[in-house]
């Protein structure tokens, strides 16, 4: 009943942050000062048209039910544990997990591009490098190819200004330009796993929208020590979107997933996930196979 109610409070209304520092051992203790705003995304900001709108009025075609002709990135940000000097695989481990899930569940494997900072080390998952400019331009070329929505996956370290993405860091406004000059107004999912990454709901939401954070704007999320598989959050979407129906029950899994594993770990304070159903995405109809 608890993360039911927060997931209504999460569509209707986003409460001002009220502090907080992170918790000893959560994410928001790696070190940001490598990384920068990234430049990459401004391009799309300057862009006077989409580069994949919709079609004309009279043309349009009916809302697509499946995954099957969705484009696809997902982004492993960082290789950093939340430990200065040290390096963990869970970014990685959540990136290749998180890709091979949402393909059981229906979308393409020629619709998917993984992103990681070492591609080199995952040649059976054939990753690209991780660099916003590269990121953003596959998944305009994929949605030109797979029209019917978009998916869009960063698993990283965060900060309240945006997510790690190589040794840039996106803000919300950059982020929002990108996957609005990729996707148009078809209807897209954003899920991002980070520190802070609640920050990105504001600027994110829309009636085609579905967003979807593992920590509110002021909180850290957990689980990306050198020695975790995954971060929580990412483990949760493993674990639960093979029994999910659709967007939508895969976040109330996961709010409820979320908020277990950190009472049996004794995590505090509360990451808090977010989660935003735009009107129109949520009368799509759309399921996962």
């Amino acid at each position: 009943m608890k993360a039911t109610f927060r997931l209504f409070v999460a569509v209707v209304a986003f409460s001002s942050p009220f502090g907080g520092s992170p918790a000893a051992g959560a994410e928001g203790g790696h070190p940001h000062s490598r990384t920068k705003p990234a430049d990459a995304a401004a391009p799309y900001v300057l862009a006077r048209k989409r580069a994949n709108p919709l079609p004309p009025r009279g043309e349009e075609k009916e809302p697509p039910t499946t995954l099957a002709n969705w484009a696809v990135v997902v982004v492993a940000g960082d290789d950093q544990s939340a430990h200065e000097d040290l390096s963990t695989e869970a970014f990685d481990n959540a990136r290749r997990d998180v890709a091979s899930a949402f393909v059981a569940r229906g979308v393409s494997p020629s619709n998917v591009a993984q992103f990681s900072l070492h591609p080199d080390r995952y040649p059976a998952d054939r990753p690209l490098l991780t660099a916003p400019r590269p990121i953003f331009t596959r998944l305009t070329r994929l949605a030109k190819a797979a029209p019917d929505g978009c998916l869009v996956y960063f698993t990283s370290h965060g900060s309240p200004d945006g997510v790690v993405v190589g040794d840039d860091e996106i803000t919300p406004a950059q982020m929002t330009s990108a996957v609005d000059f990729a996707c148009g107004e078809r209807p897209t999912a954003v899920i991002i796993s980070a520190c802070y990454s609640g920050v990105f709901v504001p600027a994110l939401r829309g009636p085609d929208r579905f967003v979807l954070t593992a920590a509110r704007r002021d909180r850290s999320s957990f689980g990306c020590g050198e020695s975790d598989k995954y971060p929580f959050f990412d483990g949760c979407v493993i674990e639960h979107l093979p029994a999910s129906i659709d967007f939508a029950d895969l976040a109330r899994r996961v709010l409820l997933c979320v908020d277990a594993r950190e009472d049996a770990e004794g995590m505090r304070p509360r990451s808090q996930p977010q989660v935003f159903v735009g009107p129109r995405f949520a009368k799509l109809g759309l399921r996962f196979n």
